[in-house]
């Protein structure tokens, strides 16, 4: 596989018709990053209930604070602060879960349009094994208001795209997938979802669809596994051979969560493995599981998680390089948007300027090390400007 890291070390002071001078602080332009998997309405309440697993943090924690979208005042409150927050990370490119809530879905999209970020947004399906307040009535329900959502969404964004987005298997009843497949047909639309992320869901996915070979078989059984169009499927914790056969045939994007895997004690995802498979990969910061939109935080987590992956399951599989997870978060991920996440000739212009000049060394650094750096000392990196597809941001 290619990594490409890009540095450019002119903040383009052309565009302000400044002059540069040997006195002006050299700043690192790098490519924008693509956030592959990150839910909106977590937002509110990340860096709480980190004391359970996934399904019953799920119950406890993810699914009161999404039936509050139902509101749309509160939407309104919630969703103002995830977007600007989004803007002003290093992600230029997002995909994204909202909630089952048709409205409120179509208000984060009208607010990331206006952003000028480029995104995939996705009305949640889910009808059943959620609560009373967080479910659909029934499949046709699910159907008949996800159909009405794409079709506003296709007509009013130009940035902001539709994805078909069921939660995941033990949230869609075997009538609902097949709609959502009739969906799929019709508006060629990607899909997003969860795969292998905690050994329990994997149980009891193999209870819901015992037919299924695998977790990744149960979607395939719908045709809502790759092959006709683009799909996503987070965290894929615990693939087995046969379902990285699966992903690789069907050329499934994975998203690696990192600190969500580890705040939700789900284990570690073998992305060496998938590397070396030659699969795509990206990197997803997973609100509010993870805990921050910052992907420089996600790529540090990356390498953290492969070197305990190496010491304490297969030291075969040997620990990430800051140049491999530097392309998952930008061409790793980017390419699901197409030509994007790279300075290469014929792709997208998106770029993120960092400015790291008041961290205090005596050393002299070279770009690679301190783009390194910047990866570690989040919190002392200032990000001055972003570009997307050609147009300034900020």
């Amino acid at each position: 596989m290619l990594f490409i890291i890009v540095f450019f070390l002119n903040l383009l002071y052309s565009s302000y018709n400044l002059p540069f001078t040997t006195k002006e602080v050299i700043k690192l332009i790098i490519p924008g990053m693509t956030d592959l998997h990150v839910h909106g309405p977590q937002y509110a309440f990340r860096g709480l209930g980190m004391d359970l697993e996934l399904l019953d943090w799920l119950n406890a924690n993810t699914f009161p604070e999404e039936s509050r979208f139902e509101d749309l005042a509160y939407a309104k409150k919630a969703y103002e602060i995830f977007v600007s927050d989004l803007r002003n990370s290093t992600t230029t490119r997002a995909c994204i879960f909202a909630t089952l809530h048709t409205e409120a879905t179509l208000l984060l999209m009208d607010l990331l349009e206006k952003s000028g970020l480029h995104t995939y947004v996705g009305k949640v399906n889910m009808d059943r094994n959620g609560t009373p307040a967080l479910q659909e009535k029934d499949s046709d329900t699910s159907y008949a208001d996800t159909e009405k959502w794409i079709l506003h969404s296709l007509q009013a964004y130009s940035n902001t795209k539709p994805i078909l987005t069921p939660r995941f298997i033990p949230s869609c009843s075997d009538e609902l997938m097949r709609k959502i497949k009739k969906l799929e047909k019709r508006y060629h639309l990607p899909v997003q979802s969860h795969l292998s992320e905690n050994i329990n869901e994997i149980a009891f996915v193999k209870e819901l669809v015992p037919s299924s070979s695998c977790y990744g078989d149960a979607y395939r059984q719908f045709g809502l596994f790759g092959n006709e169009v683009p799909t996503i499927m987070a965290h894929c914790v615990y693939s087995n051979k046969e379902e990285i056969e699966l992903m690789k045939r069907s050329g499934v994007y994975i998203a690696h969560c990192p600190e969500s895997n580890i705040n939700l004690a789900s284990g570690i995802a073998p992305v060496r493995k998938y590397l070396e498979e030659d699969m795509h990969v990206g990197l997803g910061s997973d609100i509010a599981a993870g805990s921050s939109l910052n992907l420089l935080k996600s790529m540090a987590m990356a390498i953290q998680a492969s070197k305990i992956y190496y010491r304490l399951v297969d030291q075969s599989k040997k620990p990430l390089a800051f140049s491999e997870v530097f392309y998952l978060a930008t061409l790793g991920g980017g390419s699901f948007f197409g030509k994007a996440g790279t300075f290469l000739k014929g792709y997208a212009f998106d770029a993120v300027i960092l400015d790291d000049s008041h961290i205090r060394s005596p050393r002299k650094m070279n770009l690679e090390e301190r783009m390194e750096r910047a990866m570690y000392l989040t919190d002392e990196i200032k990000i001055i400007h972003k570009y997307i597809n050609g147009k300034f941001i900020f």
